[in-house]
Order: structure tokens, then sequence, then C-alpha cells
């Protein structure tokens, strides 16, 4: 009997000191941070490790280091050439003070994704389709930089921002096809116009150097007969030098010349 009454006695005392140890003994890991609240007032942010609190005088908040990535919903966006397009994004970011993200804002994921939404759209909504196709590294700098200075007060960095998606509907990418395809041809023209200009100047050119020495029309002209006897063609070109012409011209015909 005596050991079953000291049993009783020591029992609830036992269980008491186990619930105040549950209680009081906090172990955080290494991307773990605790807020500590003292009677309802801000006293410090604690850890990694073992964290001892006053039961019933002391509550803690854990936050998580670690960097979030927050999917953006797709968001309809007016353009400044006013196209209509889809776009969503993916954002990475991460607590760096632990006391601001639990005192400064309610929920700090949720704040933060609203205030991309509506920085997604706004930043967009600035830029034509073909800036949002071509230039996406600037746009996700910019969408970036803002939501960066918006959360410094909530003890947030957003890292990185990345445009995923740019989705606009069926006729405007017909239209942006026929653009492209327009934009090949004019490419194409003025290229062989070059082309052409540029072989007129070397035909100017040549001609002015022939024109300077005659035996060097002799030349070509031989080299323009040995090239037509190298062709098996039954059809022969054969061309009548204009002097030999002359030669053949009567007197009168010279002394119209």
């Amino acid at each position: 009997m005596p050991m079953w009454t000291d049993l009783a006695f020591y029992l609830p005392i036992l269980v008491i000191v186990v619930a105040f140890l549950a209680s009081a003994i906090k172990i955080l890991r290494e991307y773990e941070r605790g807020v500590v609240f003292t009677l309802g007032r801000f006293t410090g942010v604690k850890g990694p490790g073992l964290i001892i609190l006053v039961p019933l005088v002391q509550q803690m908040v854990r936050t998580d280091l670690r960097t979030v990535v927050l999917d953006v919903p797709s968001q309809d966006v007016i353009s400044r050439d006013n196209v209509s397009v889809k776009v969503n994004a993916v954002i990475y970011f991460r607590i760096v003070d632990s006391d601001k993200a639990i005192i400064q804002v309610a929920d700090f994921l949720q704040a933060t994704g609203q205030l991309a939404q509506t920085t997604l759209r706004s930043v967009l909504g600035k830029h034509d389709l073909d800036e949002m196709l071509a230039e996406r590294d600037k746009l996700n700098d910019d969408i970036q930089e803002i939501l960066d200075a918006q959360t410094d007060a909530w003890g947030i960095k957003v890292a990185n921002v990345e445009i995923k998606h740019v989705d606009i509907n069926e006729s405007m990418v017909r239209m942006i096809a026929r653009q492209a395809e327009a934009e090949r041809e004019r490419r194409a023209k003025v290229i062989h116009a070059e082309g052409e200009q540029q072989a007129a100047e070397k035909l100017l050119e040549a001609a002015r150097t022939l024109s300077l020495q005659p035996e060097a029309m002799q030349l070509r002209y031989l080299g323009t007969l040995s090239s037509i006897s190298s062709q098996h063609s039954s059809t022969i070109v054969f061309p009548f030098p204009i002097d030999i012409g002359r030669f053949f011209a009567g007197p009168d015909r010279k002394a119209a010349e």
C-alpha cells in the first residue's frame, strides 16, 4: 500500500514536469527561426537549435527561411497596343527578416501572391505585344524590382521572377505569322535589290577598266570564245566584234559614224 500511495502522489507531479518540458523546450531546424513573444510583446528572434520558453508567458511563431516558389495564376492583360493576352509567371522569394514577416503582415504568402498578380498586370499593360514576346528578360527584371521594393517592409526578398507563358488567341497568331512572312519577303526583296546594285556597280567599274586598254577587250573576247567552245551544245552563239564590223563597212558608213 505505501508504494501505491507514493506512486499516486508522484505521478501527477511527473506528468506536470513532462508537460512543462514539452511546452518549454523547442527545437528549430537550420532553416527555421522562432519569433518569440513575451506576454504578447515581441522579444526577439531565436534559433536554430534548442530553444527554451517560459510556458504560458512566452509564445513562439516558426518561420521558414527557405526559398518559396509561388505560381502566379494566369492573368488577363491588355497590352499597350490593345491586344488581349493571358500571362502567368512564377516568383521565387524568401524571408530575410522573420520578425517583419510575422508582425508587419497577417499572411505574407497571400499578400505576396496578390501583389505579384497586380504588379504583373500593371507592368505588362505598359508594353506592346512584341515587347512581351521578345523582351521577357527586361520585363522579368522590372517586375522583380517593383515586387522587391514593396515587399521589403515585410522582410521578404524577391529573388527572381519568370514569365512562363504569354497566350494569345488563334486569330492573333495568324496575324503574327502573316506579319513575319511579309517581313521575310521584304528582307528578301531588299537583299535582291542590294545585290543588283552591287552587281551594276561592279559591271560599271569593269567597263571603265576595259575602256582604258582596248587590248583588254580583245583578251576578254578570246576568253568568251574559249568558254563557248568548251560547252557541248548544238547552238553556238558567236559574238561578232564591233571593230571588225567597222572594218567591213563602207567609207560612207564610217563617215556617218
